[in-house]
């Protein structure tokens, strides 16, 4: 099961008491993924279509809260693809309806049809703050994803209308989350690419689960991040050690077979046998073995000077 599988189930669970909040969450999920219906007797329904089981659970749960009215859940399986189940949660014909549809906002008071509703967007519903949380989880569950933590931080919802996208975007910048839209085909995508937004909007959308989910993956992630720069800063040092111990030893084999060591001045002397003693160490590690012993700044001064006495003994023997 995905992440946002997980998530959607976990907010699927989530059943407001506040009528105007399971108002404001059906007014989403059907502005999302719901289709309203015309008979040739001018008989109206409606149905919102969905391929998750417990979201289609919740949607058939708030229309019975809130409406009270007959509703009915239909099932049919995909003939491509995956095959999933596919649910569509209707309300068919009966007096009620009309008044469903002025309280979702498709009609006005007169039981005119709003021919633009996303424009003329019922500002109503999502009047208070718990009503915007409750829109932008139906708007989530209606057309919302995250990816798993483990791999690039992403959260969107989508829409295929652009003043729709706005609204959602807009109600995400109330909660200080800085959404963005961009075109996807005939799509229009709200999205969210930092971790931190992304674990503030599922705090916002009341999914605390998969924020601790989140989280817990985020922070073992960063630490093998962490580990992993470490190591690689770690390697990189030892190659140079590695690559200026050979560089070391090659000048002073080439002193050695030249003239002789004894005819360096007792301080290099001391550092060319050092270092023929103890390859591998590092300069600092090199200096401590000196007797007396020497500082890194000063191995490295005598080292230098060594390799400059190679480099003339090469140009001289040219």
């Amino acid at each position: 099961m995905s992440f946002s599988v997980k998530t959607k189930n976990e907010l699927a669970q989530i059943i407001s008491h506040k009528k105007c909040c399971q108002l404001a969450e059906l007014a989403a999920l059907f502005r999302m993924d719901g289709t309203i219906q015309i008979s040739a007797y001018q008989k109206i329904s409606l149905a919102v279509i969905t391929e998750n089981a417990a979201v289609a659970r919740k949607i058939f749960k708030l229309t019975k809260e809130r409406f009270g009215i007959q509703t009915e859940i239909l099932v049919h399986k995909k003939n491509r693809l995956k095959k999933n189940n596919v649910y569509s949660i209707r309300i068919p014909p009966q007096p009620q309806v009309a008044n469903v549809l002025r309280l979702l906002g498709f009609v006005d008071g007169e039981n005119n049809w709003v021919m633009n509703y996303q424009k003329s967007f019922p500002s109503e519903l999502v009047r208070d703050v718990c009503c915007k949380k409750a829109y932008l989880r139906g708007a989530f569950l209606g057309g919302g994803s995250v990816n798993n933590p483990e791999g690039t931080y992403h959260l969107e919802i989508i829409s295929n209308n652009k003043d729709h996208a706005e609204i959602i975007a807009d109600l995400m910048h109330d909660f200080h989350l800085p959404a963005k839209i961009s075109r996807r085909k005939n799509w229009y995508v709200v999205y969210l690419k930092e971790s931190d937004q992304i674990v503030n909007c599922l705090n916002v959308l009341g999914a605390h689960q998969a924020l601790l989910d989140f989280e817990n993956t985020r922070i073992m992630k960063e630490m093998r991040n962490q580990v992993n720069r470490l190591v690689n800063c770690e390697t990189a040092n030892l190659n140079k050690t590695v690559d200026a111990a050979v560089r070391q030893i090659e000048a002073i084999n080439l002193i050695e077979a030249t003239t002789g060591l004894n005819k360096l001045s007792p301080a290099l002397k001391q550092v060319a046998e050092l270092r023929l003693a103890y390859p591998d160490l590092s300069l600092k590690e090199l200096g401590e073995t000196a007797t007396p012993k020497i500082g890194k700044s000063g191995i490295s001064h005598r080292m230098r000077k060594l390799e400059m006495i190679a480099d003339r003994l090469k140009e001289h023997n040219k």
